[in-house]
């Protein structure tokens, strides 16, 4: 074949040569592999990255590139596609999310726990392909978000909240809106953000049929929305964040001196409580060193102790060693101390308790934790997931759960008692201040995790309920992390891990009551149905026979007339 001067044979060469078609094989080859796989690629990459929205990364901007990256990943895909791609997500979000869990109960557990949370995101991702087409789709797939994190607080063995959208937003302007809907409404807010910017580009990679005659650009209306969260909430957060306390502009609550004892563990990892007496000499050493502090005139005297969940796992109330020690502490220190015991009984069960422990009459008031840890404080099925590990039975005994809020009088002060995994359970925490908490104690144990990130994300919880609530949060822990977390959701003073450390100053009581109080689940049951009733709707929609084509318009009887059809006619 004969070449032109300065051009190639491969340029030369006709359509239907071997090699030519050969090349154009893999070039539709490789772009149909990378259609096939920018999906999958997309919600991986979603996942990823709102892993790091959360403690200890702290990219919380992030959080909303994981919703719209989910929804550009769903759009126009079948239902069962869809659903595979959140699976994908889920995994990518959950298992290094939870990763803190393998410690406690080994490798296959916390895989499996994170398969089990990825399973919810599947079901997220068919529900988000299925409203897609919808108008207002955005608004849709953020409600069905809030469904979603409703179901995977409550289902199964009680639910794992750990995850949601807005816990990732403590340092952001959308944690005031906590405020107004509790952490459903800022979950809310990060996901129709997300699925608002994934319409704009949509929109904007969307071919037009016909000249462009509106005063917007492509996608312009579903930016602008996209910023009305942050509108709204901004400046909410410049008025709690930059205020000044005696500018007036927050009124001015009364005040209590509070004490939180971190006394620390002898060591990191699962048998720390092999050692439980030396934890509990810890904390009493603690307190006996503030005494004498107070004794000196060095520190102000407080009128209430915190200690932490398992400061004492030996039970008091039957062994008089620990009686006498906390004894000791609570007669030095001369003000009551909430401290935190693993009681024996009833029956054949334990039960993890904060008790308010009196100077002068010993035991008092008692919290029993209302939400177990399940595969934690007890087993369920035990028999069965004894297959997948047997570290199941490194959990000998099974912790029963409390009936009744933690609700207690320390010192005077109407305390709302949370144990460790319950700030993360909204009903859990708004009944303390509906019973009228004026401070929220989380009393935890963070020891068995380690320097994971799983303090850290438990403390970012606290943050949000400081807002949601209008509260204090004194967050008391074994090994870290402590804290003391202004209403407004500032960090006032934080522990490190594995350290001993010393609190004792005054903090806010809160009296007040928030919209979120007043409301309580109602945005998050009316979001939910929402989603829910425009996946149904959707499904309706694809269900109806397709529409008939409209008939030909009748011929005018001045075209009958003249015996001949226009062409436009011709052409229906």
């Amino acid at each position: 074949m004969p070449t032109v001067p300065g051009v190639s044979a491969a340029h030369t060469r006709s359509p239907g040569h071997p090699r030519a078609a050969r090349g154009r094989w893999r070039g539709t080859s490789t772009s149909r592999l990378w259609a096939s796989a920018a999906p999958v690629v997309l919600a991986a990459a979603g996942g990823a990255l709102l892993w790091l929205a959360f403690p200890s990364w702290n990219l919380w901007p992030l959080a909303v590139v994981g919703p719209a990256l989910l929804s550009l990943a769903c759009h126009g895909r079948s239902l069962i596609r869809a659903s595979a791609l959140g699976g994908v997500f889920g995994l990518t979000f959950m298992l290094p999310l939870l990763s803190w869990s393998g410690i406690f109960v080994g490798s296959w557990p916390w895989i499996a726990l994170s398969v089990s949370q990825a399973v919810f995101y599947a079901v997220l991702a068919a529900g988000l392909a299925a409203v897609g087409s919808l108008r207002a789709a955005p608004l849709w797939s953020a409600a069905l978000w809030v469904a979603m994190e409703a179901g995977r607080s409550r289902w199964p063995f009680g639910g794992l909240p750990w995850g949601r959208l807005g816990f990732s937003q403590a340092d952001s302007p959308l944690a005031q809106l906590a405020a107004f809907g509790g952490v459903p409404l800022t979950s809310f807010a990060v996901a129709v953000t997300g699925s608002l910017l994934a319409s704009v580009i949509l929109q904007r990679r969307r071919p037009r049929c016909v000249p462009d005659v509106s005063v917007w650009p492509r996608g312009g209306r579903s930016a602008v929305l996209a910023t009305l969260p942050w509108l709204v909430s901004t400046p909410l957060w410049a008025v709690a964040v930059l205020h000044d306390p005696a500018s007036g502009v927050r009124p001015q609550a009364s005040s209590v001196g509070v004490a939180v004892i971190q006394g620390n563990v002898p060591r990191a990892g699962l048998d720390f409580n092999a050692q439980r007496r030396a934890v509990l000499d810890n904390h009493v050493r603690a307190t006996v060193d503030l005494a004498a502090e107070v004794a000196a005139g060095r520190q102000p005297a407080p009128q209430l102790v915190i200690w932490p969940e398992n400061s004492s796992d030996i039970d008091p109330l039957v062994n008089p060693d620990a009686r006498a020690e906390i004894d000791r502490a609570a007669q030095a220190i001369g003000v009551p101390i909430l401290i935190g015991a693993v009681l024996e009984g009833p029956g054949i069960f334990l039960t993890n308790a904060g008790i308010v422990w009196d100077p002068a009459t010993g035991a008092g008031q008692q919290y029993a934790k209302r939400h177990p840890v399940p595969f934690g404080e007890y087993m369920p099925a035990r028999s069965f997931f004894r297959f997948f590990s047997d570290q199941v039975d490194l959990l000998r005994r099974d912790f029963t759960a409390g009936q009744d809020p933690g609700v207690l009088d320390v010192g005077g002060v109407t305390v709302g008692d949370v144990i460790c995994f319950e700030v993360a359970y909204d009903g859990l925490v708004a009944d303390v201040v509906r019973g009228g908490a004026e401070l929220i104690v989380v009393q935890t144990n963070n020891a068995t995790f380690g320097y994971t990130d799983e303090s850290p994300q438990q403390l970012a919880m606290g943050r949000l309920r400081a807002i949601e609530f209008d509260r204090t949060v004194v967050v008391s822990a074994t090994s870290g992390l402590s804290a003391v977390i202004d209403a407004d959701g500032s960090v006032r003073a934080r522990s490190d891990l594995f350290t001993s450390w010393t609190f004792n100053d005054t903090v806010a009581l809160g009296g007040g009551t928030t919209l979120a109080t007043r409301v309580g689940a109602v945005p998050e049951y009316v979001l939910s149905a929402l989603g829910v009733g425009a996946v149904a709707w959707s499904l309706v929609i694809r269900r109806r026979p397709a529409a008939a084509p409209p008939p030909p318009p009748p011929l005018t009887s001045s075209v009958k007339a003249a015996g001949t059809v226009p062409q436009e006619m011709t052409d229906l």
